[in-house]
């Protein structure tokens, strides 16, 4: 697919089995995982979206990530979930993107640190924002629920980290899970009231 040819923003939510805060981000991402690897579990919504001729709003996907202990050594298992609501179109159009195949981000993320691709899926995504709060349901895939971590200034914002490496945003607010699970792909994690790490923030992609 050629430059410029599709460009996709809204809302990304994130939870990972590392601790909070995940080492991986305030380490660029060079230092060591909570435990031997990082599942990162990152949903996105679509708020306005196009793929040459395709509209892509109102749709959702998930990246799922696990890398080894250091995730800038790559050898990730990549896998992805597309909106199961997409049309024909709309699913070979966004299965391009967050495949990889059509470069970007995602595709960044495939050439240069993905070693066992895993495939993609439709299925229904319910991706929920309320205050501070994020959670999304993906059924027989994943689920999870973080908080964002409350500013002390008492404006009802959340804390936030900058100038980050992360392909999501540069600048992301913190959050706690309240429980995470996925149980797909061969891979297997459930994680509940530990605690672990999450983020959210808006998001802008295009290539």
């Amino acid at each position: 697919m050629s430059a410029n040819k599709w460009n996709i923003s809204g809302e990304y939510m994130e939870s990972c089995n590392c601790d909070y805060l995940c080492p991986c981000i305030y380490t660029n991402p060079q230092g060591e995982a909570t435990f031997d690897h990082c599942t990162a579990l990152m949903i996105f919504r679509i708020d306005q979206g196009q793929c040459g001729d395709v509209d892509l709003g109102g749709l959702k996907f998930a990246l799922v990530i696990r890398s080894g202990r250091v995730m800038s050594h790559g050898n990730w298992i990549f896998a992805n979930v597309v909106d199961d609501s997409a049309d024909e179109a709309q699913r070979t159009a966004l299965g391009g993107i967050v495949s990889g195949e059509a470069g970007g981000v995602p595709g960044m993320i495939r050439d240069n640190l993905v070693s066992d691709y895993r495939g993609l899926q439709f299925k229904p995504i319910n991706f929920v924002m309320d205050g501070l709060s994020r959670s999304v349901e993906i059924p027989g895939v994943l689920t999870y629920e973080i908080e964002g971590v409350p500013s002390r200034n008492g404006n009802g914002q959340p804390f936030y980290i900058d100038n980050t490496g992360h392909p999501a945003n540069t600048r992301l607010a913190l959050a706690r899970s309240k429980f995470t699970r996925i149980q797909a792909f061969d891979l297997d994690l459930e994680m509940q009231g530990k605690g672990n790490n999450g983020h959210f923030a808006p998001f802008s992609w295009a290539a």
